[in-house]
Parts: C-alpha cells; sequence; structure tokens
C-alpha cells in the first residue's frame, strides 16, 4: 500500500516536472520569437561582434596577431618588412581603436541582454506568484481536510464511547 502512494507520489512529480518543463521551454520560446522579431540587423551584428569579442577564440587569434606584429617588426631578418619601429606606435593606435569601438559594442549587446533578463525575470516572478497563490490553496484545503478529520475522529470517539456504555448497561 505505502509502496503504491510512493509510485503514484513519483508519477505525479515527474508529470508536473514535465509540465513545467514544456511550459518554460514555451515562454522562452516565445520570447526568443519576439526577441528575434524586434531586434534590427545592426542589433544582431553587435551581439556577434560582441559573442567573438567575448571568446577565447578571439583571445587566441589576437594573441597570435600581436605575436606575429611584434616578431615582424622586431626582429633583424625581417628589416626589409618593417612598417611599425619598436615603440610600436601603429600597434598602439590599432590597439586604441579597437578598444574604443569594441567597448561601446559589447555595451550595446549587454544592455540589451540585461533587458531580456529583465522580461524574463518578470515572466519568472509571475510564475512562481502563481505557484505560491496555487500552494496556499492548497495548504487551505489541506487545513480544512485536517479540520474536519479532527472532527470527525472526535465524532466516531464520541460514538464509540456511547457504545461502550450501552454495552455496559446491556450487561449490567
Amino acid at each position: 500500500m505505502e509502496n503504491d502512494i510512493s509510485n503514484d507520489l513519483t508519477d505525479y512529480n515527474k508529470r508536473v516536472n514535465l509540465l513545467v518543463a514544456e511550459f518554460e521551454s514555451r515562454i522562452h520560446g516565445h520570447l526568443n520569437e519576439e526577441y528575434i522579431k524586434s531586434t534590427k540587423w545592426s542589433d544582431k551584428f553587435a551581439d556577434k561582434i560582441a559573442s567573438f569579442g567575448g571568446s577565447w577564440r578571439f583571445i587566441i587569434l589576437f594573441f597570435a596577431i600581436l605575436v606575429l606584429w611584434i616578431v615582424i617588426n622586431s626582429l633583424s631578418f625581417t628589416k626589409v618588412i618593417h612598417f611599425d619601429e619598436a615603440p610600436f606606435i601603429l600597434l598602439n593606435l590599432v590597439l586604441s581603436f579597437l578598444a574604443g569601438f569594441q567597448a561601446p559594442i559589447i555595451m550595446m549587446s549587454q544592455n540589451r541582454q540585461t533587458a531580456r533578463d529583465k522580461r524574463e525575470s518578470v515572466i519568472d516572478y509571475a510564475i512562481n506568484y502563481k505557484a505560491e497563490q496555487e500552494i496556499d490553496d492548497m495548504q487551505g484545503h489541506l487545513h480544512r481536510l485536517e479540520s474536519d478529520f479532527a472532527q470527525f475522529r472526535s465524532e466516531v470517539k464520541d460514538d464509540l464511547m456511547e457504545i461502550k456504555k450501552l454495552l455496559q448497561e446491556e450487561k449490567g
């Protein structure tokens, strides 16, 4: 009997978890569709630049280019193709331009992501609030059932006392 109840609860929990997962995927799918529809091509481009600029691929590629730049402009056997001599002023200019453009693009992308996260958090809050209301409602039902059961036990106890009393009177 206990095992059946345990299995029923496990099945119920699995079904609830599946429903919640399906609901969340629908909401996130809807948010993704809305985001794709409302995002301009320039915003999508900025997101791609930001995702590349914040990746290991970018760091490794950028490091390789910097090393190559310094090697080409420093070693004596490359005297013919020196285009940026030793304090590397041109390299400094390129890095300044890169930082000057990359930072605002990444910030634009982060601002959009923050707005999207805010919308998702509002939806999560609404879902959590609704779940809390349902839990409170279930607790109210459980308290009423508990009260009804306590009253039933009391009535059965009183009836049992009366039956014992009647049986004693009948014997006596």
